[in-house]
Formats: structure tokens, sequence, C-alpha cells
């Protein structure tokens, strides 16, 4: 027997055979909370109380105040985010993040949070809501402190030459080499700053990053010849690393906080400092 033309019918029965396996896998019943789909802010909170919440989130015994999330959606990042990664809001992240750990009570501030509370008020001074409602004024609870996300973005393709060296060589060992090719490392950087609502004082500044080697594309450029486009169910999403790298931010900032001693200026904070202008 030909021994290149038996190497050959392998490699193909076993891609085949694989593709088809897998594809199989498309049948199977729906997983609620699956692992494999999950991103690092995992499970639900309620109040000072949270139910699989990741093991690596910084937790605090009390809260340190009221929080409210300040995202700049005018921003360029934030157009990236939900315009070429389409990728909901960062703030739905972080407050999951934030009352999980019980280091701040989250109070909302959204543009759709504010306009439901002002519709209650309204229905309440029209007389339309019952008695006992309280709708009144003196109901909402202040922010002590803002925090305010930003992100980096950055993703690298590690294999561009080895995609050209595939076309080149063609045939399965080209496939091996294209597919390698298609390996992609996305990695995002994030800031996380903290601010006093009632003076402005800047209470605290985190980084955050998170980086993952993608080889999904890899396998899907190898099996696409036998039919079968596995990449697409194989790819890490960047929206993971983005959410694991606000996850290393805050953690970052919970630990600052538990040694946090205010900075004090001689004379008082705002009355002209040290560092004095010549006549």
């Amino acid at each position: 027997m030909n021994t290149k033309y038996h190497c050959t019918c392998s490699w193909r029965l076993l891609v085949i055979g694989t593709a088809m396996l897998l594809s199989a896998c498309d049948s199977m019943p729906i997983k609620m909370g699956d692992e494999s789909a999950k991103i690092v802010a995992t499970g639900a909170a309620g109040g000072d109380a949270s139910t699989n919440a990741n093991t690596q989130l910084e937790k605090c015994s009390e809260p340190l105040g009221t929080l409210s999330l300040v995202e700049n959606q005018q921003s360029e990042w934030f157009s990236v985010l939900t315009g070429q990664y389409k990728l909901p809001p960062t703030s739905n992240l972080l407050r999951l993040l934030v009352q999980q750990s019980n280091c701040f009570v989250v109070v909302d501030r959204s543009r759709a949070g504010m306009q439901a509370m002002s519709r209650e008020r309204q229905l309440m001074d029209s007389g339309e809501t019952r008695a006992g409602s309280n709708f009144g004024k003196g109901q909402m609870v202040a922010s002590d402190f803002g925090l305010t996300p930003d992100i980096q973005f950055s993703a690298g393709n590690t294999g561009g030459m080895a995609g050209s060296l595939g076309g080149l060589v063609g045939g399965w060992g080209g496939a091996l080499l294209g597919a390698a090719g298609s390996i992609h490392t996305r990695e995002a950087n994030v800031l996380l700053t903290l601010v006093d609502n009632r003076s402005g004082v800047q209470i605290a500044a985190a980084e955050g990053s998170a980086k993952k080697t993608d080889f999904g594309a890899a396998f899907g450029a190898l099996f696409s010849g036998a039919g079968a486009g596995l990449g697409g169910y194989s790819n890490t999403p960047q929206g993971k690393v983005i959410a694991a790298a606000f996850m290393d931010a805050y953690n970052q900032t919970v630990k600052v906080l538990r040694n946090y001693k205010p900075q004090q200026v001689k004379g008082g904070l705002g009355k002209g400092g040290k560092l004095k202008v010549g006549n």
C-alpha cells in the first residue's frame, strides 16, 4: 500500500470522525449554569448575602459606604466595548462584583434606573398609586462614592507567519501550519478609580489585567475542510477577558482600602497646599 496515500486517508478519517462526533454534541440538551459558559463574575447577590460567588473575589466583613457606577458612555473605549465587541455596559458586571464583595452598598444612578424612579414619583403625584405607597421626597439614598471604569483594549495575533507558511506548503501539513496561524492572544487592561462624591477627592485607583490564548480559531481552521466550522464554538470571547481584568482591578482596590488612611495636607485640603508660588 502507498504509505503517503494511507497517511492521507487516515488523517481525513480522523478529522471527519472527530467533526461528526463534535457535531453530534450540538443536539445535547441545554445545561443551565454550565461552567464553560460562565465568566469570573458568577452566582448572585441579595443584600449582604451572595451565592456561588467566585472564590477569588475579595470580601469585606461590612460595607464601607454607598457606591454608584460612573461610566463615561461618550468615551472611545465604551464605543469599542458596545460597538465592536457587542458587549453590555461594564456597570452590569461591576454591580454584581461589588455587591457580592459586601464592601459597598450599590445605589442605581443609571439613566434607565433614574427614569424608573422618576416615573413612580410622577404616578404618586398624579394620585394613581395606592395609599401608603410612600414615593414622596426624602426616600433616595445618597451615593458616598463613585466608581469609574476605564478599558484599554489590546488583541494580538501570534500566528500570522505560520498562516502564510501554511498557504505555501499546502496539503495537511499546510493545514496544520495554517491552524497554528489562527491562534489569537486576547488581553485587556482596565482601570478603576474611586472618588468621594462629597469632596471630589480620589480615594483609590487600581489597574487590572487579564490574558487568554485562544486556540479555538486554530481548530476551526483545521476542521473546516471536513465541513465543520468548530472555531465559533471554541473561541474565547473578549468579554471573558475584560470581566477577569475588572475583577483583578476590583480585588486590588479592596486590598488597598483595607489599609486606607486619608492623605493629609498641612493647613487643610484645598487651602493652598505646600507648593507655594513666588511673589
